[in-house]
């Protein structure tokens, strides 16, 4: 994984980093127990820095894999013991001519205990904390011994925790044994939630060096932070001051330096003459830009960034300098009080954006797996798909510089959970002061991003307080004295702790309390004031049309579970595995311990009908979830400015399995996502269908207003025109307009509804550019015909091209090239009769093997009412 924290400074006279991330070894630690039962872990073996534990067991081929079947109970006595890592540290006497030695270590996960040459240098407690100690008269000349004792995060609280009259409501209890029932630890840890196992991703309590390690020699001085500061930002003008935090030894004068580079290449310098006391410094530089080329997000203009290089300059010599790409840009969470109630709404630049995306959970359950180009897989998903937001979810941990480096570069806005996950936090000074130095750190780190729009402090603390079964029970318990204690722990915490981070160190960014939340302004997750997360449809087993009673100002979580591909699931699963119900699919199953496939199937009869066998099963899976989740952001949008933005559950996976993603692990994309990127087009024409009538919405993000014309058809599924209608329409920037509202008889007139549809499609520039086909009955009572589809593979100058035509009505047409590196230009589509379409197939796989691959379905092949169908509708 890319380091969590870059050097400010490189090839920096008078200064030298050196990263220590080879010749590490590891090992069970020898005191523990864990050595009884598992003597094959105790002997020193290499090591991998940044890593885990469970990682470097697997590359030294001392465990079996942790996402293969069933092996995640097998390997959790790994995250139960105590393990030591070594480092052999050749020190030249160059490095001991400098004034200071430090030693950085980027992140230790999570309790450890540093020493150098046998002396004690620190005692780590904290995932997300960066730690820095001076190691100058502890090292000497020739070989050192560097070494780290990393405690069982369970094994370290759990005694303690057994011993409290009550323990803090968690998130989920353990499948294992290893704590019991409502005595959850990972509350009191400052470390990733999710490894503890969630309802979407496996239990695995890492332990490891998790981020880069480096020695840092300077003599004199010492730049600790550089930042672009936004007083104020508009088109005329951008207000910023260069802030430079520096640690001096001595008093004197230093030359402050800043150029920087604008996205149309022109350049511009400033410098300041200043005196540095001994010790911390802070200056400020003002620079004034005209006329900036701001940042704005994809879909709205460039996603502009200025690259500014500092120096410090001491007596003529540059002694210490730092560089930050940033966009220029303003950021407004606007709440007014309107007919709706309050609003919540990104404005950026002044423009208010409906937000368009997803949730983002950790990329793999061992963070230093997630390369550079998987962060570039992921978040080009997010943005090939229209979307322009991320949530940074709270239960993982702060992502690299290099995902909000890419971020910028995209035009993705990011909300930014502090990681917090929904369990209650501890309420004592001391948990509060650690989370506040990890605050300040990420904070720090992450602000010259200008993706990053929002911080929040949590995910589902206040709400789960306030409306969840457990915690309204434990509150009951324990009283009315513990109660307030506990309430107000999470008010100064969330309300006063987080808020005053930001408004310190990042003001030009708003400040969230909690997730769903109307931030401490009443009750959280109310439809008509702040965020909120639906999840009625899924966890409440609501139907998926309950969507539509909702209208929330910003719907920040909702989804439905889907399987992944067959490839992906036999990536882990032996051909006896595949079945909805196998000790294997349960175990990949992690909502209701292993019972969320009774609940996908439930879904699945209940719109389309029993699946013909496992394939059909993962097929339908997916349909019932990308249709769900489209009517949902449907409804999100047409509501605008109602409704500001759509943020569903989730867009990726730690591990594979079944979940919400729209993305599996390994990167394949969901019928989910091929939906979204139509139903988050910047151009989108919605007819919404609630009990018999249609009201039709013509959505635009565009900042300009457009005319083009809405076409009308209702076709039999043989592909007779039945009735058509065209008129003219205006689509003003930036909004949603209703225009029309239909009763089916006036769609259908005689038509059967079971054998008819309704096409809507808006066209301009010469070209159709959105199209939402209506049914008038759920597809389980449809007659669908088949298809006849007819599919041809051919090359052309462009590379491969994949041509595909349905004699009748096909819906929701998959394409599948098993496990071969095949991606499809588009999918999960549906053909007019008649129709035909050209995909574009990209990859490593030639034209021979692609043929050979090649299948294509359609909903009618997925289920035996459907084939029964077809037979009942021959003449």
């Amino acid at each position: 994984m890319v380091g969590l924290i870059l050097a400010l400074w490189a090839g920096v006279a008078g200064a030298a980093t050196q990263t220590l991330s080879s010749g590490w070894r590891f090992r069970l630690d020898p005191h523990s127990p864990a050595t009884q039962t598992h003597p094959e872990a105790a002997a020193w073996r290499a090591a991998q820095v940044p890593g885990s534990v469970q990682t470097d067991l697997l590359a030294a081929g001392v465990i079996v894999d942790p996402f293969q079947r069933g092996n995640e109970a097998a390997l959790q006595w790994i995250g139960l013991a105590d393990w030591q890592y070594q480092l052999p540290l050749a020190i030249d006497a160059a490095t001991l001519r400098h004034d200071h030695v430090d030693l950085v270590f980027d992140g230790l996960d999570t309790f450890a205990d540093v020493s150098l040459n046998g002396q004690p240098l620190l005692a780590a407690d904290n995932m997300f904390r960066r730690w820095r100690v001076p190691v100058k008269d502890v090292l000497h000349a020739g070989s050192n011994t560097l070494q780290v004792t990393l405690h069982s995060p369970i094994a370290r609280i759990q005694p303690w925790l057994l011993k409290q009259p009550h323990a803090l409501p968690g998130e989920f209890d353990s499948a294992f044994g290893d704590e019991p029932k409502g005595r959850q630890t990972a509350n009191y840890v400052r470390k990733a939630n999710y490894q503890y196992g969630w309802d979407w991703g496996p239990r695995y309590v890492t332990e490891g060096i998790w981020q880069p390690v480096h020695l840092e020699s300077w003599d004199d001085l010492r730049l600790a932070d550089f930042h672009v500061a936004q007083q104020h930002v508009d088109a005329q003008a951008a207000q910023l001051l260069a802030q430079f935090d520096l640690r001096a030894d001595h008093a004197g004068k230093a030359g402050l330096r800043v150029r920087w580079t604008a996205p149309d290449g022109s350049q511009r310098s400033t410098t300041l003459a200043t005196s540095l006391t001994a010790g911390d410094n802070h200056v400020e530089l003002p620079l004034r830009i005209e006329h900036p080329q701001r940042w704005w997000p994809v879909g709205y203009g460039e996603p502009n960034l200025y690259r500014f290089h500092a120096e410090v300059v001491v007596a003529g010599k540059v002694i210490a300098s730092a560089e930050r790409d940033t966009g220029l840009r303003s950021v407004e969470l606007r709440r007014q009080r309107d007919r709706w109630g309050r609003s919540f709404a990104f404005v950026i630049n002044g423009v208010p954006v409906f937000a368009k995306g997803a949730n983002l959970i950790p990329l793999d359950s061992f963070p230093e797996r997630v390369t550079g180009s998987r962060l570039q897989q992921i978040l080009q998903s997010a943005r090939d798909a229209n979307m322009n937001m991320l949530r940074v979810w709270g239960g993982g941990y702060y992502q690299s510089d290099a995902f909000y480096a890419l971020a910028d570069r995209l035009g993705l806005m990011i909300w930014q959970d502090f990681m917090f996950g929904g369990a209650i936090p501890p309420y004592d000074a001391a948990f509060r002061e650690n989370t506040r130095i990890e605050a300040t750190e990420q904070v720090i780190r992450l602000r010259d991003h200008p993706s990053i729009v929002l911080w929040c402090g949590n995910n589902e603390v206040q709400t789960g307080w306030e409306s969840w079964p457990d915690r309204k029970q434990f509150a009951e318990a324990i009283g009315p004295v513990e109660r307030a204690r506990v309430e107000q722990g999470m008010r100064t915490l969330f309300g006063e702790t987080l808020r005053d981070v930001v408004q310190r160190h990042a003001p030009d960014v708003p400040y969230w309390a909690s997730s769903p939340g109307t931030d401490f302004d009443g009750p959280a997750n109310v439809p008509d004031d702040g965020d909120m997360h639906v999840w009625d449809v899924w966890a409440g087993s609501a139907p998926i049309e309950d969507y539509l009673k909702t209208t929330p100002r910003f719907q920040s979580e909702y989804g439905l579970q889907s399987f992944p591909a067959l490839a992906t699931l036999r990536s882990f699963a032996a051909p006896s595995d595949l079945s909805p119900e196998s000790p294997v699919m349960r175990a990949h199953q992690k909502f209701d311990g292993g019972n969320g496939n009774q609940r996908l199937l439930s879904y699945i009869r209940k719109y389309y009908g029993e699946p013909k066998d496992f394939a059909s099963f993962v097929y339908l899976s997916q349909v019932m979830q990308a249709e769900g989740i489209e009517l949902a952001a449907d409804h999100l949008r047409s509501a605008r400015p109602q409704s500001m933005g759509s943020l569903y559950w989730q867009l990726n996976d730690v591990w594979p399995g079944a979940s919400w993603s729209s993305v599996d692990y390994f990167g394949r994309w969901k019928a989910l996502q091929f939906h979204a990127r139509r139903f988050y087009a910047p151009l989108r024409v919605a007819p919404i269908r609630r009990g018999g009538r249609t009201e039709v919405f013509l959505v635009s993000d565009r900042t300009a207003p457009l005319d083009a014309r809405l076409r009308l058809r209702v076709m039999d599924m043989d592909g007779r025109l039945l009735h058509e209608r065209v008129e003219p329409v205006r689509l003003p920037a930036s909004s949603s307009t209703r225009v029309a509202e239909l009763n089916d008889a006036a769609l259908l007139q005689t038509a059967d509804p079971r054998r008819s549809f309704a096409v809507f499609e808006l066209v301009g520039q010469g070209r159709t550019l959105s199209r939402h086909l209506l049914y008038f009955e759920p597809a389980l009572a449809l007659q669908l015909p088949d298809p006849g589809l007819h599919a041809e593979l051919a090359e052309d100058h462009q590379g491969t091209v994949l041509r595909i035509r349905a004699k009748r009505l096909a819906r929701e047409v998959w394409v599948d090239f098993g496990s071969l590196d095949a991606q499809l230009s588009d999918n999960a589509f549906d053909l007019l009769p008649g129709e035909q379409v050209e995909l574009r197939v990209a990859g490593t796989a030639d034209i021979a093997s692609l043929r050979n691959a090649l299948r294509v379905h359609s909903l009618v092949d997925a289920t035996a009412h459907a084939a029964s169908a077809q037979e009942s509708a021959r003449p």
